[in-house]
C-alpha cells in the first residue's frame, strides 16, 4: 500500500476574514482528505495554511526543501508582496528536488510574487511584470469592470462553469474516462481570469488547456503543465485560483466583500461541471506526486 502523498495547500497572505485566505478553499481540502485508493486507504495527507506575516520569511515555505511534504498548492492571493526572496528560493529548491508545484494567481497584478519562482514563475503573464508576450493581448477582455485591468479573460459569472479545450496530445491531468471524449470539459468560470503561457525556451512545458471569453470571443490558456525534467518535478501553471475556490464551486458559502460581481448558478445545477472539476483536481494531485491516475 502507498502512504498517503503530501499535499501543501497554501496562500500567499496571512489569515484575514475579509480576503481570499485558505478557509475559503474548503471544499477542495475536503475533497482531497476525501479521497480514498480501492483498500479504502487515503489517498491525501492535506495540510492548509496561509502564510505568516507579510514581509518575513514564512516558517513553511522558506524550509519546503527539507520538508515532507509531495506537492504545493500555491494560490497567490496577494498584491505583490506575498512571497519573500527566501520562500521563492526554497519553493524553487524544493521543486529542483523532485517535489510537485501547482501555483495558480488572477486578474491584473494579482499574485505577481511568484514571478520569481524558477521556471513555474514565468508561465504566469501580469499586468506590470511579465507581460504576455502578444502585445495584442494587453488590452482588457473583461470590460465590465473597468478597475481591473488586463490580462482579465471573462469565463463566465462566479458560480457558472465555462466549456473547455483540451490540448492534443492529451495530457494526463485533462483526462476524464467518464466524460465524451475522454477528456475533461468544464472548470468553474470567473469574470476576469489571468494569463499563462509557455516559457520562451522551456522544452519541458506546454499549454494543455483553454477556455474562451464569453464576451470578445478569444481564446486563452487555462494550464501550463511543466513535464518532471532535469530542471525538477512536476509542476502546474492555472490562470486563476478561483478554479478552486468554494465561492466558485458554491457561491452560497459567500465571498470576501470587495467581489461586487453577481454570481451564476450554474454549478449548482450541472452534477457534470462539479464532478468534471473534482476528477481534474484528483489527476493533478496524483500527476504532481508522478502516482498512476487511473487507480
Amino acid at each position: 500500500m502507498n502512504r498517503p502523498i503530501r499535499v501543501l495547500l497554501q496562500t500567499t497572505i496571512p489569515s484575514s476574514d475579509d480576503d481570499w485566505h485558505i478557509g475559503r478553499f474548503s471544499l477542495l481540502r475536503d475533497f482531497l482528505a476525501g479521497e480514498t485508493d480501492k483498500s479504502g486507504s487515503p489517498m491525501f495527507e492535506v495540510t492548509a495554511r496561509d502564510r505568516d506575516e507579510v514581509g518575513r520569511p514564512d516558517q513553511v515555505l522558506s524550509a519546503l526543501d527539507t520538508s515532507k511534504f509531495d506537492e504545493l498548492w500555491l494560490f497567490a492571493v496577494d498584491t505583490g508582496n506575498g512571497l519573500t526572496g527566501a520562500d521563492c528560493q526554497a519553493i524553487s529548491r524544493f521543486r529542483r528536488r523532485g517535489g510537485g508545484l501547482f501555483v495558480t494567481r488572477d486578474h491584473m497584478d494579482l499574485g505577481c510574487s511568484v514571478c520569481t519562482l524558477e521556471g513555474v514563475g514565468l508561465a504566469h503573464y501580469f499586468h506590470s511584470k511579465n507581460r504576455e508576450p502578444d502585445p495584442s493581448r494587453q488590452s482588457a477582455d473583461d470590460t465590465g469592470s473597468p478597475s481591473i485591468l488586463w490580462p482579465n479573460y471573462h469565463s463566465g459569472a462566479n458560480g457558472d462553469f465555462q466549456h473547455i479545450d483540451a490540448s492534443e496530445p492529451l495530457h494526463p491531468v485533462m483526462a476524464d474516462p467518464d466524460a465524451p471524449g475522454g477528456a475533461i470539459q468544464f472548470f468553474p468560470a470567473h469574470p476576469h481570469e489571468g494569463a499563462v503561457g509557455q516559457p520562451e525556451h522551456e522544452a519541458s512545458a506546454r499549454v494543455v488547456a483553454k477556455g474562451h471569453s464569453k464576451l470578445s470571443g478569444r481564446a486563452f490558456n487555462l494550464v501550463v503543465a511543466f513535464e518532471a525534467s532535469s530542471h525538477g518535478g512536476p509542476a502546474i501553471a492555472q490562470s486563476t485560483f478561483h478554479h478552486f475556490a468554494d465561492y466558485n464551486w458554491d457561491p452560497s458559502l459567500g465571498a470576501p466583500s470587495f467581489v461586487t460581481d453577481v454570481p451564476g448558478d450554474g454549478m449548482a445545477h450541472s452534477l457534470e461541471a462539479r464532478r468534471s472539476i473534482r476528477q481534474y483536481v484528483r489527476n493533478v494531485a496524483l500527476w504532481l506526486a508522478r502516482r498512476p491516475i487511473n487507480n
